[in-house]
């Protein structure tokens, strides 16, 4: 049986990945795990700008995080992609629509 459309979270996840940025981030995340940094200079972005991007994609269940301490005794971020998949037709975004806590909130 497939797993009931939940509104509010396929709009974060069509909004997340509505930015090329973090489109280029979930891509490069596929299959492997990256800490922050790393990622940052393989994307050629700044780490500010990288950690505004993962906590959208995080927020949208896309990425996940760990925080792991260093043989040094740093404390390093990694950051992999979650495991998802989007189904898009117009039926499955008809279900969702009566799940959506804005539609809700206007009646």
């Amino acid at each position: 049986m497939d797993e009931p459309v939940n509104g509010d979270r396929l709009l974060a996840a069509l909004s997340a990945l509505g930015n090329p940025q973090r489109m280029r981030i979930v891509a490069t995340l596929a299959g492997r795990r990256q800490y922050v940094s790393q990622l940052a200079r393989e994307l050629g972005i700044s780490r500010p700008l990288l950690h505004m991007h993962l906590q959208r994609l995080e927020a949208a269940d896309l990425v996940t995080a760990d925080l792991e301490i260093s043989d040094s005794g740093k404390a390093v971020k990694y950051v992999e992609a979650a495991p998802f998949a989007l189904h898009l037709t117009p039926e499955t975004i008809a279900r969702a629509i009566p799940t959506l806590t804005e539609q809700k909130e206007q009646k």
